[in-house]
């Protein structure tokens, strides 16, 4: 692939930067620091607008339902447009699609005409265009990054993304609505113009040598999502730990996006400035996480790291349930970010070198579909179980679930078979055999060719 040119220094650099001396990446990486401080801004005023239309836990779960129900629907769809299309131009159209929605609800807000069946028809929207950006984003990444620099690619990812979006963002975003007089929206405009800056930097990239041809019916699409189906079927590591994110994610993150900001508003008596602090300190905990994960090798044992660092993540949202003072709660956000970075930048990596570069793209929808499958469900859950047992019960409950769920698929018969013999090869670019690996050692696995989110 051409790269104009440039080539980090030492194809086996160790420097945490090497991949910004390739210019694709530098672009890549610009316009998303930017987008994802207005995403940080954004988690802050979402929230802080829909208590102020109700103050009931209920009415977030109904916006949260509203954005991830089209976002889960479409993520198959848009797996198949990022293997087909020019990824650049699908998260230009994506960002295009989001930037707009926020557009609206910034100008409804602003105009004090905002109701809540607006935040959820525009959630709805915001939630389809994520659909097509994200695994856009996850598949453009190996096209411009060699293998050697994938790990500190994605560990500069992992500092970027909790910079702005979980520390600068949302204590900027807290900070903008004191300045409007509690009012979210001037900050949802601030959110609506980092996505122009973000297509900005996307229109100056190349076009990508090897963008895929926009051809096929709906019938040849839904054999290619069957094709990555049948490739994630064939791979222990890969189902069973999307499964084991869907039922962890069943159990806190509904509750985690739902009631951290009631409880710091209603039995805090905080603002959404102290909101955006508390979250700013988990920004604080994944840049520290990616740095030290970025100066480091692979884990020989990647599954095994994966899961137990998650693990202790998931049990840390129990913190927010029993934080009294809002430093207790960053603390819990700070150690929740931090070690739900360390296993996401492994994760990402072995994906990333392990699946065909051709089938990147709906292995990366089908790792966020089945791992956000039960999201709605979540999202519908919480503000009943909050009401009978207490918006902190909640939380407890749910880290100490979540936690057991985890842990547990981590003994799941062949989730840790990939450990065995040598560290990861470097990812083959295109392979066209995506049957399920030869036995053996690690180095034979040559059939065998890349989240997230857990990034919620």
């Amino acid at each position: 692939m051409d790269r104009e040119g440039e080539r980090p220094e030492g194809s086996g650099s160790r420097r945490l930067t090497a991949p910004l001396r390739l210019r694709e990446f530098r672009l890549l990486w610009s316009g998303m620091a930017i987008s994802l401080l207005g995403d940080g801004i954004f988690f802050v005023a979402l929230p802080w607008q829909v208590y102020q239309l109700s103050d009931a836990a209920t009415a977030l779960s109904v916006v949260g339902i509203a954005m991830s129900l089209p976002h889960i629907v479409l993520l198959l769809v848009g797996g198949v447009v990022s293997d087909r299309f020019d990824r650049r131009r699908v998260m230009m159209v994506a960002d295009a699609i989001r930037g707009l929605a926020v557009v609206a609800l910034g100008l409804l807000s602003i105009s004090g005409s905002i109701r809540l069946w607006h935040v959820m028809v525009i959630a709805a929207a915001f939630g389809a265009g994520t659909a097509f950006f994200g695994p856009a984003f996850d598949a453009i990444v190996p096209e411009i990054v060699p293998p050697e620099l994938l790990t500190r690619a994605n560990a500069l990812d992992q500092i970027v993304r909790p910079a702005a979006w979980r520390m600068l963002g949302p204590a900027l975003g807290g900070w903008i609505i004191a300045a409007f007089g509690d009012r979210a929206g001037g900050a949802f405009m601030v959110d609506a113009a980092t996505f122009g800056a973000s297509i900005l930097c996307l229109s100056v990239m190349s076009a990508r040598a090897k963008a895929r041809a926009g051809r096929g019916d709906v019938g040849s699409a839904w054999r290619e999502i069957k094709e990555g189906f049948r490739y994630v079927r064939s791979q222990t590591w890969l189902w069973g730990t999307l499964v084991a994110a869907a039922f962890a994610y069943l159990v806190f993150l509904g509750p985690t996006e739902v009631l951290l900001p009631h409880i710091v508003k209603y039995e805090m008596g905080r603002s959404a400035r102290d909101l955006g602090f508390i979250l700013a300190l988990g920004g604080v905990g994944s840049m520290a996480a990616a740095l030290f994960m970025g100066r480091r090798e692979m884990p020989r044992r990647n599954m095994t790291f994966i899961y137990l660092v998650w693990t202790a993540s998931t049990l840390s949202v129990a913190g927010f349930g029993l934080a009294r003072f809002p430093w207790q709660a960053m603390v819990a956000c700070f150690v929740f970010n931090a070690l739900e970075s360390a296993g996401t930048i492994v994760w990402i990596t072995t994906k990333q070198r392990l699946v065909p570069n051709r089938l990147l793209g709906r292995v990366s929808s089908l790792d966020w579909f089945v791992s956000i499958g039960l999201l709605p469900v979540s999202y519908a859950l919480t503000g009943p179980v909050a009401e009978a047992i207490g918006a902190r019960a909640t939380l407890v409950w749910a880290g100490v679930i979540g936690a057991t769920v985890t842990f547990a698929f981590l003994f799941l018969p062949g989730v840790r078979d990939i450990e065995r013999g040598e560290p990861l090869p470097p990812r083959q670019a295109e392979q066209a055999d995506v049957g399920p690996p030869p036995p053996g050692p690690y180095a034979d696995r040559v059939a065998a060719a890349h989240l997230g989110p857990k990034d919620a």
